[in-house]
């Protein structure tokens, strides 16, 4: 269950796409592969940003490399980010140049402020960020979150949606979204992005 997506039927389509993975994740992972697939299917352009020692993450050379990645944004770009992803890319928002305008960003499993399953990321959690100024520039936001995450507390999701005055959408039993934990596809992304799945398979 989650909260219903209004349609986008007024609005600049989708063309381009990054996905940012998070903590002891790589591009290959979860449902990134089966988002990559089906957004390539459907003509858009994709970018899976692959981020340096994943399992022992630096707050620097994250940013780095999204900041590489991410070199631009434009009503037509959205970024999906999961997990330590977010607040990555949130930083990477937060710095460029007034005026700039993001099509959408859909955060899942997203979170700011430290994590108590995981005091190792407290150096790079330390730094928050302005997510109020960041807010407006972003034209759609949403939040994904799962009533049974053990690594994300919901209501940490739910405080990053607060911040963002973003849609909250729940997914019951899904966990972190990880492929350990069965999900391997997301169609509440596709349905966010207005994708249709059916037109593709999945690697997975």
């Amino acid at each position: 269950m989650h909260t219903s997506t209004p349609p986008r039927t007024s609005d600049l389509p989708v063309r381009r796409v990054f996905i940012v993975h998070g903590y002891g994740a790589t591009p290959d992972d979860h449902w990134f592969p089966w988002l990559h697939d089906l957004l390539t299917a459907h003509g858009v352009e994709v970018t899976v940003v692959r981020l340096p020692e994943p399992e022992a993450p630096s707050a620097t050379d994250w940013h780095k490399a999204v900041s590489t990645a991410v070199d631009r944004v434009d009503d037509e770009t959205w970024i999906v980010a999961h997990s330590l992803g977010a607040i990555t890319v949130l930083r990477r928002l937060a710095e460029l140049p007034a005026p700039w305008s993001l099509g959408g960003a859909v955060f899942v499993a997203g979170f700011t402020g430290r994590l108590e399953v995981l005091p190792v990321l407290d150096t790079f959690l330390a730094d928050d960020v302005d997510v109020a100024a960041v807010a407006p520039n972003i034209r759609h936001r949403h939040v994904i979150h799962s009533d049974d995450d053990a690594i994300v507390p919901p209501s940490a999701s739910v405080a990053l949606a607060d911040r963002l005055r973003a849609g909250t959408h729940l997914v019951r039993g899904a966990g972190h979204f990880l492929g350990s934990e069965g999900v391997t596809t997301l169609p509440l992304v596709a349905e966010i992005l207005e994708v249709a799945p059916a037109t593709t398979t999945s690697r997975r």
